[in-house]
């Protein structure tokens, strides 16, 4: 007998796919595996080549969204509102920094490169929250992606770290104030993984070495793994649990 998919009947909206690598897409992919019907976006219109063939082949809706202009989330949320007829779960998975402020130090980063990443990276997800909620009638999920740069100094993570930082601290927070409406809220943290995103961390690839060498588990997770531990915070399985910030890292986190 066949297990019954674990997001039957649910409606979703998947924010951030640049192309077949993307932890948004990997999400996607699992998502409509279980059986859920999805909106999904790329940042903008040069990306759709990279991303069209994927979505067409899956027959989902894609959508381009930059948060950083004016009025295209709200679009976004009330066309995908439009075609699903309601919405049960919301991944966002969108970071983003200027290369001159991540990858230099910190404390030389620019006040405007600083304020654009926190927009991108942090601050859309609770803008996001916000036009989502009201469609969200009977209750949901609102999940996001970190790192572990949010709570460590990981060497060449530069700017994004205090962002990440923000970002979790924002789940705590929206969590407090949706749980009443039914909203869960949580962030997801892998290990470094090569996306187009994190191809921009200077050093990337020693990054992702330190990581495997310090993991219990000996390796880096996959675009499979943090997809079912999305799908999983996107679906009824996870009704009791909101406020978190959960590792998908072979288990990176929990060693000095």
């Amino acid at each position: 007998m066949q297990p019954f998919p674990l997001l039957q009947g649910k409606k979703g909206l998947i924010l951030g796919v640049a192309n077949e690598h993307s932890i948004a897409w990997g999400c996607a992919r699992t998502a409509l595996a279980q059986g859920a019907e999805l909106v999904v976006t790329c940042v903008n219109d040069k990306a759709r080549p990279f991303v069209e063939p994927l979505t067409q082949a899956a027959n989902t809706p894609l959508l381009t969204c930059n948060v950083e202009q004016a009025d295209h989330l709200a679009a976004t949320v009330e066309q995908a509102v439009q075609h699903l007829g309601g919405l049960d779960f919301v991944v966002h998975a969108i970071a983003w920094a200027p290369l001159e402020d991540l990858h230099g130090r910190v404390i030389d980063s620019s006040s405007t490169g600083f304020a654009r990443a926190m927009e991108v990276s942090a601050h859309s997800f609770a803008t996001l929250a916000h036009l989502c909620a009201p469609h969200m009638t009977q209750g949901g999920s609102l999940i996001t992606m970190t790192y572990l740069g949010a709570d460590l100094a990981v060497p060449h993570y530069g700017l994004m770290g205090p962002v990440k930082a923000a970002l979790e601290s924002l789940v705590r927070y929206m969590a407090t104030e949706l749980g009443p409406q039914g909203i869960r809220v949580h962030a997801v943290s892998p290990d470094p993984i090569l996306t187009r995103a994190a191809s921009g961390i200077d050093q990337f690839g020693d990054l992702m070495a330190k990581a495997r060498a310090k993991a219990p588990l000996g390796r880096l997770v996959t675009l499979d793994e943090i997809a079912q531990l999305t799908c999983f915070l996107a679906s009824d399985a996870s009704s009791g649990m909101t406020a978190q910030t959960l590792y998908v890292d072979a288990g990176e986190h929990a060693v000095a």
